[in-house]
């Protein structure tokens, strides 16, 4: 294996070092420090729904290494023992010692390590190393390094010689019982990354926010997909509420299970109505929309409206008073419900906007079609 470092250096937003005091009762989450992230409004690129995983780690002896990428936060029981000892919600290892009573502290390129696949290949705008419960029991030091690489790799793929690996995060100390973030500067587009903790301890989650960027010849190859999904290089550039919920939900996989896996905004009290724009995979035209309120009951979306605009002939996606087309026109939503619309004569666009009246949740958009020639040219770079 061979490493290079990407240009610029990461900046380290969350500069928490140190062990966090002992667990003194009460609320566990009292005590947790942590930082504003601008970065973790762009989606989870390692979020289980996704498909991401954590293909092995060299050591799990106190707690498994799937529970990284556990959605949610970590939890904590102060009365969970187990047969091996305090049983954790996050990633833990055995503790290192040294070759023999002479040295019997690890050495300083002693370290424990995890190989993530994640949910689809993108851009790394940002990282979260969370040592959540973790509180005299974390790593001194933590470092992430990326790689891409085509198909499905083994984990001894990965890790064979010669295989030449990203550094996103250098060697750098973290604190316990804090969400650790770490900003990244980089355009490569990586499809696993490696996690590596100096010299041992546990890990509660590990969050890799970032921009999906697919295969553009997996895309053209589909023919008509959903133009909007998170997995196709959809991206959820904006709404005007994420009071309840992130508008990135609404272009996750698969229908939402329960009622905080969509978008959500808070009542509106004035006149007006919310919105959610939405950037697609590439130039594309759209052919067919699905807008589910599944498991909003109460508090579904009343009326929406759907609009296009194709940001190739200059317009600005973030005016929403020009360069839009209709696409749908205002129709009633019924709660916890799929409403399958077809588009004809719809334009190219590159994104599309939905409006909401006057508030409320929407669970999934899909926005099916397919990329136009000049889409499928600037996706491929050429």
């Amino acid at each position: 294996m061979s490493t290079h470092v990407i240009s610029g250096t990461p900046s380290f937003n969350g500069s928490f070092t140190g062990d966090a005091r002992p667990y003194p009762g009460g609320d566990p989450y009292a005590d947790y420090r942590t930082a504003d992230f601008p970065f973790t409004r762009l989606p989870d690129l390692a979020d289980r729904r996704l498909g991401a995983a954590v293909l092995a780690a060299n050591d799990e002896f106190f707690a498994e290494r799937e529970n990284l990428l556990t959605p949610g936060p970590a939890r904590f029981d102060p009365e969970a023992f187990g047969h091996k000892g305090k049983i954790m919600d996050g990633w833990e290892t055995r503790r290192r010692r040294g070759a023999d009573a002479c040295t019997p502290h690890p050495a300083a390129e002693d370290h424990d390590w995890a190989l993530i696949r994640l949910g689809v290949p993108g851009v790394v705008r940002g990282v979260v190393v969370d040592t959540a419960h973790f509180r005299g029991n974390y790593p001194h030091a933590v470092g992430i390094e990326g790689i891409r690489m085509p198909g499905t790799p083994s984990p001894e793929e990965l890790l064979a010689d010669g295989v030449a690996w990203t550094v996103l995060v250098p060697r750098t100390r973290i604190g316990g019982h804090a969400a650790n973030g770490f900003t990244v500067d980089s355009a490569e587009c990586f499809t696993h990354l490696r996690l590596s903790q100096y010299p041992d301890g546990g890990i509660a989650r590990l969050r890799v926010h970032g921009e999906a960027a697919p295969d553009p010849a997996w895309l053209a190859a589909l023919g008509t997909f959903d133009l909007a999904a998170l997995e196709n290089g959809g991206h959820a550039e904006d709404a005007s509420d994420r009071f309840y919920s992130s508008p990135a939900n609404g272009i996750h996989p698969g229908r939402s299970r329960k009622m905080d896996d969509g978008w959500e905004t808070r009542r509106r009290r004035d006149r007006g109505h919310d919105w959610v724009r939405y950037r697609l995979a590439g130039q594309s035209v759209p052919r067919a929309v699905e807008i589910d309120t599944g498991c909003y009951k109460g508090n579904a979306a009343g009326w929406a409206e759907l609009w296009g605009l194709d940001a190739t002939t200059g317009a600005d996606p973030g005016d929403h008073t020009t360069g839009w087309t209709p696409l749908l026109p205002r129709t009633r939503l019924q709660p916890d419900a799929v409403h399958r619309f077809t588009l004809t004569g719809a334009p190219a666009a590159t994104h599309v906007r939905l409006d909401i009246y006057p508030d409320g949740g929407v669970a999934r958009l899909r926005v099916h079609g397919s990329l136009t020639k000049e889409g499928e040219r600037r996706l491929r770079g050429a």
